[in-house]
């Protein structure tokens, strides 16, 4: 499981460090780790380190400080290396000096043919934009088309909610230190990479879950079960105006487990014509035993669909909320106020805002926590990052990296999906963590695999690919 740190818990492991270390170790160490992922960028884009160039934007901090015993690791592989100080009356004396030492150039631009530039501005304690002499560098900097690698965060993204309120560096790798930062997540980071430099951190109420860790948690049946052992998966969804809802997020449940599906609604005969293994119902009192109920996707927001909510809410089972089921729930927030059994939201940022009665903003994490808290229930949050969150605290964080998924009719696959695991007997946060994680991998096996029609991904050939996905992990 990764976890993700705050600055203070960052703060508080590296305290013991440098102040048993000799002055320095602990910074040296980081910019042994950034030169090596820089040398390793270098020869991944340009075939090798020496004779390359690679310039510095160095701020006033520690992160200048890096970025500048880095460029003097570098400049004794042979790298040609310029560094631009925005300050340089605070910049890092000894870096500065090691720097000039190897034969480093201390410059007023980046030069034309630098091949790359290190982001040393500012570290995970500086908050705001960048300040105007940096924000035209860096576009200067865009413009040419040089990678740029950000050391510890972009300069100007939030470390904490990863939003940027103005320019900020634009990163093809992210290199940090110690432990993963919220912002590695839920910000424009590129590629993001790890050193570790001894720091002890403990568990965090912050985490996303790995491949791994979805492979062991996701249902196969073993020898001594059935269809129904593996949980029987209850979809209400779909009506005249939207049949294709109840097809997507019925075939969905049908491909994450090998357990059984039944579909209860108006869409029951053109589930079956495409999904002729499902058990289906043209109601729900008609429908049978189930573990867990899927209720909204394509249901509209009438009588019709209050009812089919009414109904799931009412029984004694796991329930996942999606699409036009949250709009009847914001107008019915009672429904879930006394649930004891698990309850999944899967809100957008203006289902979100229904149900909240505010739009999400840029802290998506706390905004998740509080919607979690206000419904009493486990919230979704979706997004280019999937923020899942539960009445403990814990959230679970799902970067798409792409927006592959962004679709009509990807969140009913999803919907599909969790409630699959949740009729397997998945806990509510891990089953929506986990069903978000393949979600997204197969959405991008999709845009690999442009088929027939070569298009890049569309719902129907995201569920296709929810096997291919889970085989891969």
């Amino acid at each position: 499981m990764r976890h993700y740190y705050g600055v203070e818990a960052i703060r508080a492991a590296e305290a013991p460090l440098l102040a048993s270390l000799p002055d320095g170790v602990l910074m040296r160490r980081a910019a042994f780790g950034l030169a090596g992922a820089i040398a390793r960028e270098l020869t991944a884009r340009t075939g090798g380190v020496a004779g390359r160039s690679l310039c510095a934007v160095v701020g006033s901090g520690d992160n200048g400080g890096d970025a500048l015993w880095a460029a003097t690791l570098l400049r004794r592989r042979g790298v040609a290396a310029a560094a631009v100080l925005l300050d340089p009356e605070r910049a890092h004396a000894k870096g500065l000096a090691a720097f000039t030492r190897a034969g480093g150039r201390i410059v007023e631009a980046v030069p034309p043919a630098t091949d790359l530039v290190i982001d040393g501005v500012v570290g995970i304690s500086g908050r705001g934009p960048l300040r105007p002499r940096a924000a035209e560098i860096f576009a200067g900097i865009e413009t040419a088309g040089i990678p740029v690698v950000a050391v510890d965060i972009p300069s100007g993204l939030d470390p904490h909610t990863g939003a940027a309120d103005g320019p900020a560096v634009r990163a093809a790798l992210t290199v940090t230190f110690g432990g993963l930062k919220p912002v590695h997540a839920l910000g424009p980071c590129g590629r993001v990479e790890l050193i570790d430099i001894g720091l002890d951190l403990p568990g965090t109420d912050m985490h996303s879950l790995t491949a791994a860790e979805v492979e062991a948690c996701w249902p196969a049946p073993g020898p001594r079960d059935d269809k129904y052992t593996q949980g029987v998966t209850g979809i209400l969804a779909g009506s005249a105006t939207y049949p294709g809802a109840a097809i997507l997020c019925t075939g969905a449940a049908v491909a994450a487990t090998s357990g059984m599906v039944r579909y209860a609604g108006s869409a029951d005969a053109q589930v079956v014509s495409h999904w002729p293994e499902v058990v289906a119902a043209p109601s729900a009192a008609a429908a049978g035993r189930v573990q867990a109920w899927v209720v909204g996707p394509g249901l509209g927001t009438g009588q019709q669909a209050a009812a089919a909510l009414w109904f799931a809410l009412g029984a004694d089972l796991p329930v996942i909320v999606d699409a036009d089921a949250l709009t009847v729930l914001a107008a019915h927030p009672a429904l879930v106020a006394d649930r004891r059994a698990p309850t999944v939201l899967t809100p957008h940022a203006g289902e979100y805002a229904r149900l909240a009665g505010h739009p999400p903003g840029p802290d998506r994490v706390a905004a998740a926590l509080e919607l979690a808290e206000k419904m009493r229930c486990t919230v979704l949050l979706k997004g280019n990052v999937t923020v899942i969150a539960d009445l403990s605290g814990q959230v679970w964080l799902n970067p798409a990296g792409g927006s592959w998924a962004a679709t009509a009719g990807s969140g009913d696959v999803l919907s599909g999906m969790i409630g699959a695991l949740l009729a397997s007997g998945l806990p509510a946060a891990q089953a929506a963590a986990a069903a978000a994680f393949v979600h997204t991998r197969a959405a991008a096996a999709s845009a690999a695999d442009p088929g027939p029609a070569d298009t890049p991904t569309s719902a129907s050939r995201i569920l296709a690919h929810i096997r291919t996905a889970l085989a891969q992990l």
